[in-house]
C-alpha cells in the first residue's frame, strides 16, 4: 500500500518495478537518437529567450532527469521549446538590461515560477485550466508565434543582427538589413543550404533527421574551410554541468514575472496535455491531466534551480523518441546522460557551429507550428472560430507575446459566452408515428404542434448573458401562437444550470406568463438544478406539480389526452 502512495507521487517508482529487459535497447536507441535534436534545439531555443546558448543544454539536462521521476507519461520528451522562447525573451529582457548573467538569473527564477504553479495545480487537480485556450484560439496564437520566431531568426540566418523590441520592429529590421547589403554571402549559403536539408528530408520522412544532418555537414564545412574566423559562430561552451544561477535575484523580480509565469505555465501545460493525451491514447495508455501538471512542474522547478529556463513537452522531439522505439522515460535518462558528456567532452566542438545553421534548426522548428491547414479547416467548418483565430494571431503580432496571450485568453472565454450567451432554441412538435416531440425546424414538412401548448427547447444553461434573451425568446413565441395558448413546457434537459440574475429573469416570465392565463412546467429538468431553484426559495413558486419526468409525460397531462398515432398508444 505505502509503494502504491509513493508510485502516485512518483511515477518512474513504477516504472522501475515494470520495467522489462526487452525495452532496454530500444530505450537506449531512442535517447542516442534524441540526444541528436538535442543538442542544436535547445542552443537555438536559448538563443531566440535571450539567453546563452549552453543554457538550452542546461535546460534539456535536468528537466528529461526530473521528468522520469516525477513525470506520468511513459515517453514524453520535455524540452526547451519554439513557443516559449519568445515569450520568455519578453519576460526577463526588459528586466536583465543587458546583463547576461542577470538574464539566467531571470530565467531561473521564472523557471521555478511556472514550475511551483504547476505544482500548485496538480495538487489542487486544476488541469481543466487548459480548456481557456481553444483549438482555433491556440492554432491562431501559435500561427504567430512562429511568424515571430522566423522573422527573430532572419538576421542570424544571413549573417547579420538587428535590435528589435518586437515582431514589427524586426521585420523591419531583417529587410532593412538585406536592402542594404548586409548579408554575409557564406554565412547566406550556409544558413539557406542547411534549411533546405532540413525541410527536404522532413518532406522525405528521412529516418536521419535533418536537423542533425544540416548540423554535422555545416560544422565539417566550417571546420575544413577554416571559416569560424568569417563568420558568426557558437563558439564554445564552458566545460562544466548544470550549477546553480540564480545570483541577484529579488522579491520584486518574482512580482515582475508573475503573470508571463502563469501565462507560460498555461501554454506550456496546454501543448504537453494536448501531446501526452495523444500519445497515451495511441499506446492504450490514460494519464493524468493533474498528475502531468505536477510532473512538468517538478521538472521546470528543477531546471530552474540548475541554470535553465521553462520548458514543455517537445511536439518534435516527442514523436522522433516513438518513432525509433521508445518505451519508458528512460530515453530522457540516456539522452540526458548524452548531453552531458557532450558538454563535459567535446564543449569546444560549437566553436565550428555557425550561428545560420543554428538559425535554420530554429526557423525548421517555428515552421512546423504554422498551422494553414486547420485554419482552413475551421474556415470551412466555422467562420466564427476561423475569425477568433485571425484575431488571436492579430492580437500577439500587434500587442506582443505575452499581451496577446491575454489576448487569446480573453477570446476563448468570449466564445464561451457567445455560444451560452445566444444557444440554439427552437420549438418541438410531434411527428406522426414517431415517438417523442422533435425540433420542428427540422421536420418542417411533418411536425405538428400540440393545439393549446407551447413546447420550447433551450440549449444551454441560464445565466446573466443570456437570461433576459430568454425570457424574450419565449414571450415571442407565446405571442406568435395566437391567443388560444395556455401552457408552455420548457424541455428543460438542456439547461444545466440557473444562477441567480436567469432565475429573476425566470421570476419575471412566469409572472408575465401568470398575467395572461399561461401555466409555465418544465420537463426533463435535472435534480441539481431542481436544487438550485429550491435554494433561491422558489419551492412556493415553482411547486412539484409543474415539473414532469418527460416532455410527453407533461403534453399528456396538460392536455388531458394521449396519443392516438402511436401503435400501442403510449404517451409518447
Amino acid at each position: 500500500m505505502a509503494v502504491t502512495g509513493v508510485a502516485r507521487w512518483v511515477p518512474g517508482v513504477r516504472v522501475v518495478r515494470e520495467y522489462r529487459r526487452a525495452w532496454l535497447w530500444p530505450d537506449v536507441r531512442a535517447g542516442i537518437v534524441v540526444t541528436a535534436l538535442m543538442i542544436p534545439a535547445g542552443m537555438g531555443y536559448a538563443q531566440v529567450a535571450g539567453l546563452p546558448p549552453v543554457t538550452g543544454l542546461y535546460a534539456s539536462i535536468v528537466p528529461l532527469l526530473a521528468y522520469a521521476v516525477f513525470g506520468p507519461s511513459r515517453i514524453l520528451v520535455l524540452a526547451p521549446d519554439s513557443a516559449l522562447a519568445p515569450i520568455i525573451a519578453a519576460a526577463i529582457l526588459p528586466l536583465a538590461v543587458g546583463s547576461e548573467s542577470r538574464a539566467v538569473a531571470l530565467a531561473g527564477l521564472l523557471a521555478i515560477m511556472v514550475g511551483a504553479l504547476m505544482l500548485l495545480g496538480g495538487v489542487l487537480r486544476l488541469g481543466f485550466v487548459t480548456d481557456l485556450l481553444s483549438k482555433p484560439v491556440r492554432i491562431g496564437y501559435l500561427n504567430a508565434i512562429a511568424v515571430i520566431v522566423i522573422v527573430s531568426q532572419v538576421p542570424k540566418l544571413l549573417g547579420f543582427s538587428v535590435e528589435s523590441d518586437g515582431p514589427w520592429q524586426g521585420f523591419v529590421g531583417a529587410w532593412s538589413g538585406i536592402v542594404e547589403g548586409r548579408v554575409l554571402p557564406t554565412a547566406a549559403v550556409i544558413g539557406l543550404g542547411s534549411l533546405a536539408v532540413i525541410v527536404v528530408l522532413r518532406r522525405l520522412r528521412s529516418r536521419v533527421p535533418g536537423v542533425l544532418v544540416a548540423v554535422v555537414v555545416a560544422v565539417v564545412t566550417v571546420w575544413l574551410a577554416g571559416l569560424q574566423d568569417r563568420l558568426p559562430v557558437v563558439g564554445s561552451l564552458p566545460q562544466g554541468l548544470p550549477a546553480p544561477a540564480l545570483g541577484g535575484v529579488t522579491w520584486a523580480d518574482a512580482g515582475e514575472l508573475l503573470a508571463a509565469a502563469a501565462a507560460i505555465a498555461l501554454v506550456s501545460f496546454t501543448d504537453s496535455a494536448v501531446l501526452s493525451r495523444t500519445l497515451a491514447a495511441r499506446r492504450g495508455e490514460t494519464v493524468s491531466g493533474s498528475a502531468e501538471l505536477r510532473g512538468i512542474g517538478a521538472a521546470n522547478v528543477a531546471t530552474g534551480l540548475l541554470g535553465g529556463f521553462p520548458v514543455s513537452a517537445s511536439s518534435s522531439r516527442t514523436p522522433v523518441a516513438q518513432d525509433a522505439g521508445a518505451r519508458t522515460q528512460l530515453t530522457g535518462v540516456v539522452s540526458a546522460i548524452l548531453v552531458a558528456l557532450f558538454m563535459l567532452l567535446v564543449p569546444d566542438l560549437t566553436r565550428y557551429l555557425p550561428q545560420a545553421a543554428l538559425a535554420a534548426v530554429v526557423i525548421g522548428a517555428a515552421l512546423t507550428l504554422i498551422d494553414a491547414p486547420g485554419l482552413m479547416t475551421l474556415w470551412r467548418r466555422n467562420r466564427v472560430d476561423a475569425g477568433l483565430s485571425m484575431l488571436a494571431l492579430v492580437g500577439v503580432l500587434v500587442f506582443g507575446v505575452l499581451e496577446g496571450i491575454v489576448v487569446a485568453i480573453a477570446l476563448s472565454l468570449l466564445t464561451f459566452v457567445n455560444r451560452s450567451w445566444r444557444p440554439y432554441r427552437t420549438k418541438l412538435g410531434r411527428i406522426p408515428g414517431r415517438r417523442g416531440y422533435h425540433d420542428v425546424s427540422r421536420h418542417p414538412e411533418h411536425a405538428a404542434f400540440v393545439d393549446g401548448v407551447v413546447l420550447l427547447r433551450f440549449d444551454a444553461p441560464l445565466f446573466f448573458a443570456n437570461g433576459s434573451i430568454f425570457d424574450d425568446w419565449v414571450r415571442e413565441m407565446v405571442d406568435d401562437a395566437g391567443s388560444e395558448i395556455h401552457t408552455v413546457i420548457l424541455a428543460a434537459e438542456p439547461v444545466t444550470g440557473i444562477d441567480t440574475t436567469a432565475f429573476d429573469e425566470l421570476v419575471e416570465l412566469d409572472d408575465y406568463l401568470s398575467a395572461n392565463g399561461i401555466r409555465l412546467v418544465f420537463a426533463e429538468m435535472k435534480g441539481p438544478v431542481k436544487d438550485v431553484l429550491r435554494r433561491y426559495g422558489s419551492e412556493d413558486r415553482f411547486t412539484p406539480d409543474r415539473f414532469y419526468p418527460t416532455v410527453g409525460a407533461a403534453v399528456d397531462e396538460v392536455t388531458g389526452t394521449r396519443r392516438d398515432d402511436l401503435e400501442d398508444g403510449a404517451a409518447g
